[in-house]
C-alpha cells in the first residue's frame, strides 16, 4: 500500500467547526471511563485522555453520561457537572489536553430512568412517563413542568461550567436518556404539549438546546449524539429520527450529529448496537450513518467498532463522517495517529472487541494495561542504559509480552516456546468462531518481537541447562498451566475444556455434559463450541447465572447463543463425582443451598475448572537465583525496580508471571509482564 503522508491522507486533513480546528479527523467519544472520584475529572482520567493527546488525537471526549442534576444519579461512575467545584479540575484538565494539541469535549445528560433511585441521594427518577428500565429497573416519576423547566434550566447551568473550563464543546445525549426518552414514544406517553406528536416529543429536546445555546453564545460547539433508529416495533423509527434531526438543524443549535444505533435499556442492545463486540461485524452502521448524512448539512461524528485504520480512512473519503470516532481502538492504543503519521499502521496495538474495555473500572483494554494505569505505567516503552542478557521461558501471552517489552527496553531477549505455533491458551480460545479476533493478540506480539529482534526458539522445551547456557541475567518463566481437576472422584473419566475446543468433531451426535467451576470465558465458549460441531450439550454451573465473571454485555451474548443452541442451564450445582454406569457416564452434583444431590447422565463430561500451575522448571531455578525467585510485591505495585537489580554477579534474577503463577485470564497476564519487565 502506498504510504499516505500529512497531505494526502484524509484522516490527516484538518477540520473546523466553528473557532475550533480539530487537527486531524480522529476522535474518541465520551464514555464511561469509571474513575471514580466524588464525581470529579481527576488525575487518573486527566491522564488517560492527556495520552490520547499526546499520541496525536484530533478530538478527545471525556465524561460519557455525566450528569447534570442530582436527580441523574452517579450510577456507572460519572462525573458530576451539577456543581461548581467541577470547574477547576476541568481548567487543569483541558489545559493539559490543549498543550498537546488536541481539543477536548464532554457529554452532558440527564440519566432520567435510566438511573437508579437507591443510590447518591435517594431521589425518584425521572421521566417522561412512569415507564420502566429493565437494565437499571427503577420506576421513575412522572416529570411535571416544573421538573421539565428546572432540568432544562440545569442543562444551561452545567454547560456554562463546561465553557468556563476551558473546554472546546460539549455533546448532550439523546437514545435512552432523559432527552431520548422524551423524543421516543414508547417512553413517552403524555397527552399534554410534551407528548404525542414527533413535535411536542421533540419539545423537551429543542427546550434544552436553546437554553444551552443561550447560556454559552453562538459561537461555542454544541453537539448531540443522538439516535438514528431505535430499530423496535413501537419505538422511535428512523423515518422520525431523520425529520426531528432536521428540525433540529433548522434551529440552529446543533453543531454536530454524534450518531449512534439502537438502544441501550437493555443488555442486548448495549452488546449488539450501543457497543458492539468481538462477535459482530466491524462498523456495522457506516451504511446507516450515509443515509442519514445524505439528509441533513450538519457535520456528522460516529463511533461503532470503527477498529481499522483503512475504514476510517475510507469513511472520511467517502464524505460520510466528518469525525471519525475510534474510541476503543485508542484505549487498545492511544497513540494510533501518531503511528498513522510515522506510516506505522502494522505496528497500531488492535482492538480485538472483547468488551473487556467495558467490564473493567476504570476501562482499560484486555492486552494493554497502561491504559487507566497512565501514572505508573508507560504506553511507550523507553530503552534502558544497561542492555542485559533476558530468557523467558514459554510463548503464550504473558511470555510474549514480557520478551516484547524486555525487548522494547533494549536487552539481548532469548523465548523458548514448547510448541510450533506461539500463543499458548490463547489459541484455544481463538478457536471459537466468536472469539477468532484474539489471533490479533498473539499475532501483533509476533510482530513486534520480530522488528525487536527477539530470538524466538520454537518447538524447544527449556531445561535448566538450556536456560543456564545462555549465562541469563534475568529469567522469566511464563510456562502457563495445564487443566485442573480438582474436589471429586472420577476426574481420569472427564475431559477438559482444552479437549473439547481442539477435538470437537469427536464429540459429534453424542450427549456431552460441560461442567462450569469458573464462571469465565471458557466453559460457555467449549459449550457452543461444541453444539456446533453437532453435540448434543448439557450445561452445569456451581454459580448462580451463566458466566458469572463476565461483564453484563458478554453474559448477554452466551445467554443468547445458548438459546439459539437449546443448551440448557443448570445453576448452583458442585460436582462431586463421575461414575461409570452401563458404559455411560453419571455425573454427581450437590446443590450449593440445600444439599440435594443429583444426577446427570451423559456419553462425554468436560470440566473447567482452570488450570494448575506448569511451574517445576521454575522451582529447579530457584536455588540459583539471587532472588530466590521472589518478586518483591511491595516494589512491584510502586512501580520501582525489583530490589536485586544491582546483584547479577552472584545470580540470575528469576521470576514467574501468567498462569505458571496461578489460573489467569489475558489481562492479568499482560498486566503481569509490563509491570515487572519495563523496570528490568
Amino acid at each position: 500500500m502506498t504510504h499516505l503522508n500529512g497531505t494526502t491522507d484524509p484522516l490527516l486533513q484538518p477540520f473546523t467547526i466553528k473557532n475550533v480546528t480539530f487537527r486531524n479527523r480522529i476522535m474518541s467519544t465520551s464514555h464511561s471511563e469509571g474513575f471514580s472520584n466524588q464525581g470529579m475529572p481527576a488525575e487518573p482520567l486527566q491522564r488517560y485522555h492527556e495520552e490520547k493527546a499526546r499520541g496525536g488525537i484530533g478530538l478527545t471526549m471525556f465524561g460519557g453520561s455525566s450528569n447534570v442534576a442530582p436527580d441523574s444519579p452517579n450510577v456507572f461512575g460519572q462525573l458530576n457537572f451539577g456543581t461548581d467545584e467541577v470547574i477547576p479540575y476541568l481548567q487543569t484538565f483541558s489545559q493539559r489536553v490543549h498543550d498537546h494539541g488536541a481539543a477536548i469535549m464532554v457529554q452532558l445528560t440527564h440519566l432520567g430512568r435510566r438511573g437508579q433511585a437507591t443510590i447518591d441521594h435517594w431521589l425518584p427518577t425521572i421521566a417522561p412517563t412512569a415507564v420502566r428500565e429493565t437494565v437499571h429497573r427503577s420506576i421513575p416519576k412522572e416529570m411535571d413542568l416544573y421538573d421539565i423547566q428546572r432540568v432544562i434550566g440545569q442543562y444551561g447551568d452545567a454547560a456554562v461550567r463546561c465553557q468556563q473550563g476551558g473546554l472546546d464543546g460539549l455533546e448532550t445525549m439523546t437514545g435512552g436518556h432523559l432527552t431520548g426518552q422524551f423524543l421516543s414514544p414508547m417512553t413517552n406517553r403524555r397527552t399534554d404539549q410534551y407528548g404525542g406528536s414527533l413535535e411536542n416529543r421533540l419539545r423537551f429536546i429543542r427546550e434544552v438546546h436553546a437554553e444551552i445555546r443561550r447560556r454559552v453564545g453562538s459561537h461555542y460547539i454544541v453537539g448531540i449524539r443522538y439516535v438514528m433508529d431505535e430499530k423496535t416495533k413501537g419505538w422511535l423509527t428512523r423515518d422520525e429520527a431523520l425529520r426531528a434531526a432536521q428540525i433540529l438543524e433548522q434551529d440552529g443549535t446543533i453543531d454536530f450529529f454524534n450518531l449512534v444505533m439502537g438502544r441501550i435499556d437493555t443488555q442486548r442492545g448495549l452488546s449488539e448496537d450501543c457497543m458492539p463486540g468481538i462477535e459482530r461485524p466491524l462498523a456495522p452502521f457506516l451504511e446507516d450513518v450515509a443515509q442519514f448524512r445524505a439528509e441533513i448539512k450538519t457535520p456528522v461524528f460516529h463511533a461503532a467498532r470503527i477498529i481499522h485504520v483503512e475504514t476510517a480512512r475510507q469513511a472520511v473519503r467517502d464524505g460520510i463522517l466528518d469525525m471519525v470516532a475510534m474510541t476503543r481502538a485508542h484505549i487498545a492504543d492511544p497513540h494510533l495517529v501518531n503511528k498513522i503519521r510515522r506510516g506505522e499502521e502494522k505496528r497500531i496495538r488492535p482492538c480485538v472487541g472483547t468488551q473487556f474495555c467495558q467490564m473493567t473500572k476504570p476501562a482499560t483494554c484486555i492486552h494493554n494495561p497502561a491504559t487507566a494505569r497512565e501514572a505508573k505505567l508507560p504506553h511507550v516503552i523507553t530503552p534502558t542504559a544497561m542492555p542485559r542478557k533476558v530468557v523467558v521461558v514459554g510463548g503464550g501471552i504473558a511470555g510474549l509480552e514480557a520478551a516484547r517489552v524486555s525487548g522494547e527496553r533494549g536487552h539481548q531477549v532469548v523465548l523458548f516456546e514448547a510448541e510450533a505455533k506461539l500463543g499458548g491458551q490463547l489459541n484455544l480460545a481463538a478457536m471459537f468462531v466468536h472469539r477468532r479476533g484474539l489471533h490479533d493478540i498473539v499475532r501483533w506480539r509476533e510482530d513486534e518481537i520480530g522488528r525487536l529482534g527477539v530470538d524466538v526458539r520454537r518447538q524447544t522445551r527449556a531445561e535448566v541447562a538450556d536456560i543456564l547456557a545462555e549465562k541469563p541475567d534475568v529469567v522469566v518463566i511464563a510456562t502457563g498451566g495445564t487443566p485442573q481437576f480438582t474436589d471429586f472422584t472420577g476426574a481420569e473419566l472427564c475431559h477438559s475444556v482444552w479437549d473439547g475446543m481442539r477435538d470437537a468433531a469427536n464429540f459429534a451426535n453424542r450427549e456431552v455434559l460441560v461442567y462450569d467451576g469458573m464462571g469465565r470465558h471458557q466453559a460457555p465458549s467449549c459449550a457452543v463450541h461444541l453444539a456446533l460441531a453437532g453435540a448434543r450439550v448439557n450445561f452445569v454451573t456451581i454459580d448462580d447465572r451463566l458466566a458469572e465473571e463476565m461483564g453484563g454485555s458478554e453474559r448477554v451474548m452466551h445467554r443468547k447463543r445458548f438459546q439459539q443452541h437449546g443448551i440448557p442451564v443448570q445453576i448452583d450445582l458442585r460436582l462431586v463425582a463421575v461414575e461409570r454406569v452401563n458404559g455411560r457416564l453419571q455425573a454427581v452434583f450437590v446443590h450449593e443451598l440445600t444439599d440435594t444431590r443429583h444426577t446427570f447422565m451423559a456419553d462425554n463430561v468436560i470440566v473447567e475448572q482452570g488450570t494448575t500451575p506448569t511451574d517445576a522448571l521454575y522451582h529447579a531455578l530457584r536455588e540459583g537465583a539471587c532472588n530466590k525467585g521472589v518478586t518483591d510485591i511491595t516494589t512491584l505495585l510502586a512501580s520501582e525496580p525489583q530490589p536485586q537489580r544491582g546483584a547479577w554477579a552472584t545470580g540470575y534474577e528469576l521470576h514467574r508471571i501468567g498462569s505458571a503463577v496461578s489460573s489467569r485470564a489475558i489481562h492479568s497476564a499482560v498486566y503481569d509482564a509490563l509491570r515487572l519487565c519495563h523496570l528490568f
